[in-house]
């Protein structure tokens, strides 16, 4: 991923981008950090980039013109070094998002970092004084972003904070061979207090659960301590998560039905667009997938206008999943809503890791997929190419080969999919050793997995049997609006 950054003290910034993890994924390749001066592209003789404001004020203000060929600098090829102001005819190459970094903008979340994180450039235009000329904000920021209600002297610390918090989430930069989309604020709860060497520091000693060697107790405990701690500094968080369990505590009765919307908001990839008591429209953050639970056609359609009504639904594309033979028909009937598939899902609820026979696993990169593009034909390049960069696609090769043999994968909601063996290489237990894998994975980190088969895939139930996941026997209904 590249970072660009427009800024007046490049020196701050190039210190304090190249150290510790980021620098050392920088020096892999796994980011890059473009730092462009702005004082580099004024057209003054004397180096000035600021001017007293129209109408009066205190302080200076950042003028338009260095900003915006400074911005400009980056949408051409390398070589060209030398300044294009605003009244040449040249058009841009690309389009880029453009963060400014201000206190009169969006509260930046982890919500927001995953969203950035999926985009393969980014630019931060740090602003000083008393702020930037408006006429160049409109002509190229995207996304005005705030860290804190609080100022500072100039953007680079709020820039340097986004960056860093986006950056651990792109695949590769971390060494825990975990897929970046796992990183979460976990059950909207802070993390448990811990502890390390020496047992004993200051008369005070470490829990001794933490001790046992019990994993169980352990993770039992940890979920109680971050409970307490998330209740007594962070009540508006620990609302969020009382709401979250209720909902998940009813959507339980019928696990097998409702796995995938109590695993979206276990794992933190979802956000509720809107919720009353136990009914709940998720979406799944950064794209236009949704899932409705309704105790009624009438809570259903109060959920639907929460979109904006029929207005909105005309203007956006996007999916919705209904396990509800009700619901379904009023998303039909009122809303327009076509089915693309029926689907039944499956779940693995033991705890018990599967055997994997074969285990030359890896996780799939960039340049694999061309491979994956010619043997997957159900999604588009550019989902594919999202999947690989989130972490979330995974290939076979056979026992000292080391030619891909299939492939398998997470999708965006969260479900596992997209498998894939070569006809040659069938019936030789690779695809349950993929899924096996996958599952064991998923293990690790606390999660269920479930995985949605379209209707009639008697050789994908088949599998599921054998591993031992539990089939749904009522059947879930994809909708598509646009």
């Amino acid at each position: 991923m590249k970072f660009h950054i427009l800024t007046l003290f490049p020196e701050m910034l190039e210190h304090g981008l190249h150290q510790s993890i980021l620098g050392k994924a920088a020096a892999k390749g796994k980011l890059s950090f473009h730092i462009v001066n702005i004082r580099d592209y004024t057209q003054d003789k004397h180096g000035k980039v600021d001017d007293y404001p129209y109408g009066g004020g205190a302080g200076m203000l950042i003028q338009a013109q260095p900003v915006y060929d400074a911005y400009q600098s980056l949408l051409r090829k390398p070589e060209k070094k030398m300044c294009i102001t605003a009244t040449e005819t040249a058009e841009p190459v690309k389009k880029l998002r453009t963060i400014y970094v201000t206190p009169q903008g969006r509260t930046f979340t982890q919500d927001m970092a995953r969203e950035f994180a999926r985009e393969e450039e980014l630019v931060f235009l740090c602003g000083h004084y008393e702020g930037i000329d408006e006429r160049v904000l409109e002509e190229i920021v995207t996304d005005h972003v705030s860290i804190g209600d609080y100022v500072l002297t100039g953007g680079e610390l709020p820039a340097m904070v986004m960056i860093d918090a986006i950056a651990r989430l792109v695949p590769g930069v971390l060494h825990n061979g975990e897929s970046a989309e796992t990183e979460t604020f976990h059950n909207h709860l802070l993390e448990y207090p811990q502890y390390s060497r020496p047992e004993v520091w200051h008369d005070k000693q470490v829990p001794e659960v933490l001790l046992s060697g019990n994993h169980k107790r352990i993770e039992t405990w940890r979920l109680e301590q971050s409970m307490v701690r998330t209740r007594e500094r962070r009540p508006d968080l620990y609302l969020q998560y009382q709401t979250k369990q209720k909902i998940i505590h009813t959507l339980a009765k019928q696990k097998r039905k409702y796995i995938h919307m109590m695993e979206q908001l276990a794992r933190g990839m979802a956000h509720m667009v809107y919720q009353k008591d136990v009914n709940v429209l998720l979406q799944v953050e950064g794209s236009r997938s949704y899932a409705i639970y309704a105790e009624s056609p009438a809570a259903a359609g109060m959920l639907m206008e929460s979109l904006g009504g029929a207005g909105m639904l005309q203007q956006e594309r996007f999916s919705l999943v209904t396990c509800q033979e009700t619901i379904r028909e009023l998303l039909q009937d009122q809303y327009g809503l076509k089915v693309k598939n029926v689907c039944y899902q499956a779940c693995y609820t033991r705890k018990e890791m599967l055997r994997v026979s074969c285990r030359n696993i890896r996780r799939l990169t960039e340049s694999d997929l061309p491979y994956i593009v010619s043997h997957y034909q159900d999604r588009d390049e550019a989902y594919l190419q999202q999947r690989i960069r989130a972490g979330a696609l995974f290939g076979i090769c056979k026992d000292g080969e080391e030619q891909l043999s299939g492939f398998i994968g997470l999708h965006e909601e969260g479900d596992m999919g997209m498998l894939y063996v070569e006809s040659k290489h069938r019936r030789q237990g690779l695809a349950a050793s993929l899924e096996s894998w996958l599952i064991n994975d998923q293990l690790k980190r606390g999660e269920i997995p479930y995985c949605q088969i379209e209707e009639g895939n008697d050789a994908v139930v088949g599998l599921q049997k054998k591993l031992g996941l539990y089939l749904c026997q009522e059947p879930m209904w994809k909708l598509f609006f646009g």
